[in-house]
């Protein structure tokens, strides 16, 4: 093989691989049978969300996950595949999912979040959960509510004791 080709091969996988690292969320989907309008209504919702949408190799990919230990993300790299990456555990689940819902030829088929290996199902899952700014207003509503009724019932106390 060529001396040149086999570098930029080493380059591919490296890419892939720091991708695969430095990313919360990485999901692969098959696209096959998608329109080149499709696809790109698709890489406009995933940018949107600040999501790194490619097409690799799967050979490449499939070396890079076994660099990580990501041997069970071999199995979904069969035709053609596309791979999202995001700093957002969530958010690609949830934009592909809703994508995958409105044209049936978008295939989930596994992900790496957080570290692990999970399958289309799961994905499924983290797409019903609410977006980053979502759970924080969750958890900033959850945090002031007991602040919010002893407010209350100190002002409830206060107004009884001026009757």
């Amino acid at each position: 093989m060529n001396h040149s080709i086999l570098e930029a091969k080493k380059l591919v996988v490296t890419e892939v691989r720091e991708k695969l690292e430095k990313s919360a969320s990485s999901v692969v989907v098959e696209y096959r049978g998608l329109s080149v309008k499709e696809v790109t209504e698709l890489r406009r919702e995933l940018l949107k969300e600040n999501i790194d949408f490619k097409v690799y190799k799967n050979s490449m990919v499939e070396r890079a996950a076994n660099e990580l230990g990501y041997t069970d993300l071999a199995e979904s790299l069969v035709g053609p595949n596309a791979f999202a990456f995001s700093d957002d555990a969530v958010a690609p689940s949830r934009v592909l999912a809703k994508f995958a819902k409105k044209h049936k030829l978008l295939v989930l088929k596994s992900a790496v979040v957080e570290g692990k290996v999970v399958d289309a199902d799961m994905i499924k899952t983290l797409a019903s959960l609410p977006g980053r700014e979502g759970m924080i207003s969750m958890i900033l509503g959850m945090l002031q509510s007991p602040v919010r009724k002893f407010a209350y019932a100190i002002s409830q106390v206060a107004e009884q004791k001026e009757a």
